[in-house]
């Protein structure tokens, strides 16, 4: 009996260990109150991705989300936030249950979520619970405000992100033929989301759409995707994918002598680009929708006063930290003017008053109505230079 009695100890204590542990990725407390505050918290949850496929920009982006949550509170902001976030892995049912977990068990008001195949595959649940979600997907699908009533985008939907880009390369050609562009994409929901509609823009404005090279977000070698993209002789591509997969990509294609202008969207493109591709990541074109740490934007004073109370620099962080700052930020205005003891349905109604919302420069102004969730049309184009994303661009559009 003493023996089983044991046994049964010890498994609950690891059993509370690797909980612990799972919430500490994120930055979370396990939704638990706040003890000796009298003050009411309002509790939110965060489904992110650290250790899956897309950690790589997941986790710089989950830290600047809890960042910004712990400024906003250290400073009285407004409402104590209770704040509760769960490593999915980039695993579809472990996204379910980590949304099943927070809004069933921890009562949260609001979430701030990741990719595009869990957000698409939750939607339908974020509507019928009435629980605003802020995620890192930008998927063209999550602005249907019909069956997303309560998805909201602070940036520009990938679509738009590539439609800006052909845009410009477009604007920018100086050969006497049609372009030609190929799509270097994942095979996830994700890599897929704006495919369709920017070969329709491309061959709109003018562009002979040659292909597809599909890449996994993991991989370490594209030889073959390169060699094929350098027989199609394609003057432009088009990268949706994240920072390793931008990296394999550009690395090979040197390699090849591949000499394609690539341009990555958001996740495709930042500083972790550089680091990995080194010098096949110069003349890289990336569609930018966030700040840089080194910016001169007026936001980031915030961001070095945090780090500065951390004891860290702004060389510390990236990009993606910028991104998850900027996400919490925006879900943390709309629970500021939601009103005392806010709801799903208050915080909803209170994120649609943001109306050209200035982030000071981390983004464009973000604009939510009760008939669009589209935050924004803008992203501004940045070109590496000397290992160092340069600008080529102001905040644009396409139309």
């Amino acid at each position: 009996m003493v023996r089983k009695r044991i046994l049964f100890v010890a498994a609950a204590a690891l059993i509370a260990l690797l909980v612990v542990t799972l919430l500490a990725g994120c930055g979370g407390d396990g939704g638990k109150e706040p003890k000796g505050e009298a003050t009411k918290t309002v509790k939110l949850g965060g489904i992110i991705d650290l250790t899956g496929p897309t950690g790589d920009v997941g986790a710089p982006y989950a830290d600047g989300v809890k960042a910004y949550i712990d400024y906003y509170n250290a400073k009285g902001l407004g409402p104590k936030i209770d704040y509760n976030c769960i490593d999915y892995a980039y695993q579809i049912p472990r996204a379910k249950e980590a949304y099943d977990k927070l809004v069933k068990q921890n009562q949260v008001i609001g979430i701030l979520g990741w990719g595009t195949g869990d957000t698409d595959a939750l939607k339908e649940f974020i509507a019928r619970d009435k629980v605003p979600y802020v995620s890192g997907s930008y998927s063209e699908s999550l602005t249907d405000i019909s069956k997303c009533p309560y998805n909201f985008l602070i940036a520009a939907s990938y679509s738009d992100q590539a439609r800006i880009a052909l845009k410009w390369a477009k604007d920018n050609w100086k050969g006497s033929e049609a372009p030609k562009v190929a799509f270097i994409f994942n095979d996830t929901a994700f890599g897929r989301s704006p495919i369709e509609d920017a070969k329709k823009y491309a061959q709109e404005i003018g562009f002979k759409v040659v292909g597809d090279e599909i890449i996994d977000l993991k991989a370490l070698d594209a030889t073959s995707q390169m060699l094929d993209l350098k027989n199609k002789g394609a003057d432009f591509a088009i990268i949706q994918g994240t920072s390793n997969l931008a990296a394999t990509t550009l690395k090979d294609a040197k390699k090849l002598g591949v000499k394609t202008q690539f341009i990555g969207l958001n996740w495709a493109a930042d500083e972790k680009v550089i680091k990995l591709a080194g010098d096949a990541a110069e003349g890289y074109v990336g569609v930018i929708p966030f700040a840089f740490p080194y910016d001169d934007a007026a936001g980031l004073a915030e961001i070095k006063d945090y780090l500065e109370g951390q004891g860290k620099k702004m060389e510390d962080i990236n990009q993606k930290f910028v991104q998850g700052w900027v996400s919490a930020k925006i879900m943390l205005e709309g629970v500021k003017r939601a009103g005392d003891n806010p709801t799903g349905e208050s915080l909803k109604a209170a994120l649609e008053t943001l109306a050209a919302f200035d982030t000071q420069g981390l983004s464009a102004p973000v604009t939510f109505k009760a008939d669009s969730h589209r935050g924004s049309e803008q992203v501004r184009l940045a070109k590496v230079e000397g290992g160092k994303f340069v600008y080529l661009t102001d905040w644009i559009g396409y139309k």
